[in-house]
């Protein structure tokens, strides 16, 4: 269990991109409310963020997105056609993904200028307290969920979830230089944004998950930019290397980015064929359209 006395009870959802790999459906909806099977990818870092504890959500948005705002609302006339309808299993299911009044906060991204700023954007609603970020694309299958196991073994400093990548794919990642290895616990010396392969210092990538620390947020009110001319937030957390304790956590888990075509129907696949309704039939299907 954590050692500190510091309880996270806020996390930030940065769900400000423009999704271009999915158009055109990302022109109407933003990417985070595509469904994977019949709950859309915000649903489920929310469900995370949940199980691990968190009380307070903001949500980094940009334009077009207040079909996010309005998908935690109560939608009145959809609540009352099923209460007519006696669809009562439904109804409570709906009733209940609503986060508490006031849990939930919104923040407008006005530039895309990456997912350093997107997090700097929310430091207002954060005081001097660590803070959970989520990324929506990143739909990781983990029990307990990725960030619960991250902040049951945060002892303070920053943290971030990792995985290994095949050395070629390096350049899609932010890749760490390891340091001593203690169980889940990777200490990191130094982290490069998207490197090539042959300058990449591990195949270590962080994956969409960090507990980041107050001087984090410092660093990023620099507004320094980094890799693709963005405000990177791997180049905040590598900036505090020295100040505070810096792990990567091996997660135990399965993760999809949804945020390609071939993660995202691969994570609708996988929850698929676990589904106990429509489970056994899709495996049928997909056996007999392989053959």
């Amino acid at each position: 269990m954590a050692h500190t006395n510091k309880k996270i009870r806020k996390a930030i959802l940065p769900v400000g991109g423009l999704g271009t790999r999915f158009l055109p459906a990302t022109k109407a909806i933003p990417k985070e409310l595509l469904p994977v099977l019949d709950k859309p990818l915000v649903q489920y870092a929310i469900d995370e963020a949940i199980e691990a504890g968190i009380e307070e959500f903001i949500f980094v948005t940009g334009r077009g997105k207040s079909a996010i705002e309005d998908y935690f609302d109560h939608s009145i006339e959809l609540e009352k056609n099923l209460k007519d309808q006696n669809k009562i299993t439904i109804l409570k299911y709906i009733q209940e993904m609503i986060l508490k009044p006031g849990s939930v906060s919104f923040v407008r991204q006005q530039v895309p200028a990456g997912l350093g700023h997107a997090v700097w954007c929310a430091r207002n609603f954060i005081s001097n307290e660590p803070v959970a970020v989520l990324l929506a694309d990143d739909l990781i299958d983990a029990r307990p969920s990725c960030m619960k196991q991250m902040i049951e073994n945060w002892d303070g400093g920053n943290m971030v979830a990792t995985m290994e990548v095949p050395n070629e794919d390096t350049s899609s990642y932010g890749v760490i230089k390891p340091g001593s290895i203690k169980g889940k616990k990777i200490e990191i010396k130094g982290m490069i944004e998207k490197p090539n392969p042959e300058n990449a210092p591990s195949n270590i990538a962080v994956v969409g998950r960090y507990i980041i620390e107050p001087g984090v947020f410092d660093h990023l009110s620099l507004q320094k930019k980094g890799t693709n001319n963005e405000i990177q937030l791997t180049d905040s957390l590598s900036s505090q290397i020295g100040k505070a304790p810096f792990i990567g956590y091996i997660f135990d888990g399965k993760r999809y980015d949804c945020g390609t075509k071939l993660g995202f129907i691969q994570a609708n696949s996988f929850f698929a064929l676990k589904d106990p309704f429509i489970g056994k039939e899709y495996k049928k299907w997909l056996e007999e359209n392989l053959t």
